[in-house]
């Protein structure tokens, strides 16, 4: 069971630091689920995922959701995106207390009035059979009357190969390997069968190089993608050694620990202002997105907002 957990975890992580890192591949996501027709170059802002739910009593729970941003478009709309292995009965609250905490997070007071906007809300399944339900809905019944959103569902085994690479949803790319896992103990006894799986992840290294070769995306999202896809693999086929060294030798070792953020590091022993210019230019030849170089400075060097931007 604690295994389980720890892969679960993992997977979160997954998704997270896809998510942050790599922000722009969340772009295709939105527009294959919510039917969205953003073309790639609008601004994501980040929210905090961290949640304090209130109770009764006063205390409050932290909660943390996978992730919560808004998308600077034609208009300003938020969204609340969660990675499940597979589906589980305590879901639905946990998206209802989240959505409701996020709501309230930009609540508006106007004379005896408080509106809160709820965001766009979607659940990744990662796992998914014939029970998986196409979409999710939460209902609340007031004094003033019944209101309803759906809870928006994709389902990552879903997807063929040609289909992510032709709606670009290479976010999903990680999680592929879900789509074999019923059958990894034929692969792993098999070396025919696992052939072709193998073959598989050398389109995959094939294609993510095309992709890489026509601008769509940089080394650093490549080398990203690929690193997440080891993690995943990792987790996933723990029982199956020939499952996993087989991927592993096409998909190549640990490419990222991060290789930005080790420069990341090595820029900030060399002094505050020559290392913050030194790093910034590196990770902007690697192809890190600005939003993402902004974060890490931050962090990293303790630099407010106004001040990080200068070095951007």
């Amino acid at each position: 069971m604690e295994e389980g957990r720890t892969a679960a975890r993992s997977y979160d992580d997954v998704f997270r630091t896809l998510l942050n890192d790599c922000s722009s591949l969340i772009i295709p996501v939105i527009n294959e689920v919510f039917g969205e027709d953003y073309s790639g170059e609008e601004e994501i802002v980040f929210s905090p995922n961290e949640h304090f739910l209130n109770k009764q009593d006063g205390d409050g729970d932290e909660r943390i959701t996978d992730t919560c941003f808004q998308i600077l478009g034609r208009e300003r709309k938020k969204y609340h995106l969660e990675c499940q292995s597979s589906s589980d009965s305590s879901m639905l609250v946990r998206f209802f207390e989240y959505d409701t905490q996020i709501a309230l997070d930009d609540g508006e007071i106007s004379g005896n009035v408080l509106t809160v906007t709820f965001p766009h809300s979607a659940v990744l399944f990662l796992r998914c059979g014939v029970s998986t339900p196409d979409r999710l809905k939460i209902r609340m019944v007031t004094p003033g009357g019944s209101v309803e959103y759906d809870v928006f569902v994709m389902k990552s085994r879903q997807y063929t190969l040609d289909e992510i690479f032709d709606k670009n949803l290479l976010f999903l790319i990680p999680f592929h390997i879900f789509s074999h896992e019923d059958r990894f103990a034929k692969y792993e006894q098999d070396r025919e069968q696992r052939r072709l799986l193998e073959r598989e992840y050398e389109r995959i290294k094939e294609r993510l190089e095309e992709s890489l070769a026509q601008g769509m995306i940089s080394e650093y999202v490549k080398c990203t993608i690929i690193d997440m896809s080891n993690r995943v693999l990792e987790n996933i086929a723990q029982k199956y050694d020939m499952v996993r060294e087989g991927v592993r030798d096409i998909m190549g070792g640990k490419v990222l620990d991060y290789e930005a953020k080790t420069i990341l590091n090595e820029g900030m022993e060399k002094g505050m202002e020559k290392g913050i210019r030194g790093t910034v230019s590196i990770l902007k030849n690697l192809g890190v997105p600005t939003q993402t170089i902004l974060k890490k400075i931050q962090e990293e060097y303790n630099l407010t907002p106004e001040v990080s931007r200068k070095y951007v």
